[in-house]
């Protein structure tokens, strides 16, 4: 699927590519570096997070300034620029009240604007988020020392083609991924950013400080957290829980920093937003499938396997078997039959796409 992405022009002129997909309530997934509007679609790492939260939510991201489809030269990253940024874009979509996503870089920003904004955000939800940066933390001499090696790396070797510095990167953030999803990573990173815009991105994003901001939040909050989370540390998840009044904390089983499809930690967090801003689970009378559903579909009335598929899509077998599972439900179908009858469906369902 490819993104008609539309652009938000914020407070200093910068150009914000956003877009919106998927219906129900609004949920605004703030920006992040490491994203692109439309190479997330194809994403081993990204496309489970468009089309799972896309069939509960009407969602609506943006690429980062610096970042993605976003003008890639911004004059400033700060987080007056950043507010600016996510205050356009919900101008832009005409939103009135939503549910704020904050991940990662983007939880900080997230806190600001829920403070700042209490009559919009119904809900906040942080998911591997900070309310201290890197740089604004107390540091060993060891962790300094680190910060200061991954910046150089940066510098060094963020826009050559060999990815072997960015895949220090890539382990840190997704450390149990597949080799496929690794190399998407490696790639992600080159296409998404320039090597500048990546160091100035990052190094702002380090001394960002909102633990003030974050006592004063209003909006009812979920933080959910990694246990194992190598990029942003699982205490700050926790501190930050421990700042919001009210906040609820939920720790999730994982190593990874971006949750990936075939880990149980990915449903956990779904059930875990859903129940909290209260959308009721779609069921199988629903015969409405993904773009992604209907893509395996088509390959299985094709005659191909699952380990095929995967291959062709760059999914994982299990992912797979996952897709073919929502599809049976969404068409009621059981049985050993279940994988003939959805094929001989597909031209019924082929068209909405």
């Amino acid at each position: 699927m490819r993104t008609e992405a539309a652009f938000a022009t914020s407070a200093d002129g910068t150009r914000i590519a956003w877009s919106r997909h998927g219906s129900g309530p609004a949920l605004v997934r703030v920006g992040t570096w490491l994203t692109h509007l439309d190479f997330d679609w194809s994403s081993p790492v990204w496309s489970h997070w468009l089309e799972d939260l896309g069939q509960r939510f009407t969602v609506v991201r943006y690429d980062d300034r610096g970042c993605g489809l976003s003008d890639r030269a911004p004059t400033e990253y700060s987080l007056a620029a950043w507010m600016a940024d996510l205050e356009a874009v919900v101008d832009a979509a005409r939103l009135s009240s939503f549910t704020l996503l904050g991940m990662s870089q983007g939880g900080a920003v997230a806190v600001e604007y829920a403070r700042a904004h209490p009559g919009r955000v119904t809900s906040l939800v942080l998911c591997g988020a900070y309310g201290q940066g890197a740089l604004a933390r107390s540091a060993t001499e060891e962790e300094i020392e680190e910060r200061d090696l991954r910046a150089r790396m940066i510098k060094v070797g963020w826009g050559r083609a060999n990815p072997v510095f960015r895949r220090v990167f890539t382990s840190s953030f997704i450390p149990g991924a597949s080799e496929t999803q690794m190399r998407w990573f490696d790639e992600l990173q080159r296409r998404s950013m320039s090597a500048e815009a990546a160091f100035a991105s990052s190094r702002a994003r380090a001394m960002l400080d909102v633990t003030s901001s974050a006592r004063a939040v209003s909006a009812r909050t979920l933080v959910m957290h990694a246990d194992g989370d190598q990029a942003v540390p699982f205490e700050q998840g926790r501190q930050l829980a421990g700042l919001i009044p009210g906040a609820r904390f939920v720790p999730l089983h994982s190593q990874n920093h971006i949750l990936l499809a075939d880990e149980p930690a990915w449903p956990d967090f779904l059930a875990e937003v859903t129940a909290f801003v209260g959308v009721a689970e779609r069921g199988g009378a629903r015969a409405e499938l993904t773009v992604r559903e209907v893509e395996v579909l088509r390959l299985v009335a094709h005659g191909r396997s699952n380990e095929e598929i995967g291959s062709q899509l760059s999914l994982s077998t299990r992912t797979v078997e996952r897709h073919l599972s929502n599809i049976y439900s969404k068409l009621e179908l059981t049985g050993k039959s279940a994988r003939a009858a959805a094929a001989a469906r597909l031209p019924e369902l082929e068209p909405g796409i």
